[in-house]
């Protein structure tokens, strides 16, 4: 396919032969996959986010990046996977930031009307979080893959089992050995930090 070909003529290629232009810099196809999936995630956005201009931005935010970082994608799911769990992830981010800036304007008031111990025990939970989420990175890979895709994105068993290619009887081992290895780490070092601060 030609480079600076008008986007008519990629209308039949396939999701991974677009990619490969699109690395190539060819806006005609960059045009053609936004025209095939941007309808589909901005419902998608909006009816999670409930807000047509925030649902609007965050699916072009994502087109963005998907056209100025296309040389570094490395896809090991399908396009459309890439596209809906990086959709997913971007109002991931935007829920966690809005409970961040509510749960901090709480810690404020609380902060002036309680005194310190409240914002000393909201520190020891904060290191915690910081704990659990270094020993999540330290997990073996296609564990940790697993883990997260059920942790984060939410997604089934059988999801999680179609998106890797792999078992549902592996999907859940993986879970289940993630479980006990976090179990196993973080129980001590939650007892550590309780008694060292």
């Amino acid at each position: 396919m030609r480079k600076h070909a008008n986007p008519s003529t990629y209308s039949n290629a396939t999701d991974h032969e677009l990619l490969v232009c699109i690395k190539e810099g060819s806006k005609g196809a960059f045009e053609v996959i936004y025209d095939r999936y941007w309808a589909g995630m901005y419902i998608h956005a909006y009816n999670m986010l409930k807000e047509e201009d925030e649902a609007k931005d965050v699916v072009q935010e994502l087109f963005t990046h998907l056209w100025s970082h296309c040389n570094e994608l490395e896809l090991r799911l399908s396009l459309k996977g890439y596209l809906y769990t990086s959709l997913r992830n971007r109002i991931l981010n935007i829920f966690d930031k809005s409970r961040v800036r509510k749960k901090y304007t709480n810690s404020l008031v609380t902060y002036f009307e309680e005194g310190h111990s409240v914002v000393e025990e909201q520190f020891r939970e904060k290191e915690l979080r910081y704990i659990i989420d270094q020993e999540v990175a330290n997990l073996p890979e296609k564990m940790r893959q697993v883990f997260l895709l059920r942790r984060n994105e939410h997604l089934s068993h059988k999801e999680i089992a179609e998106e890797l290619q792999i078992s549902d009887k592996t999907v859940k081992k993986q879970i289940n050995n993630a479980i006990k290895l976090l179990k196993l780490k973080i129980s001590y070092l939650f007892i550590l930090l309780v008694f060292i601060s």
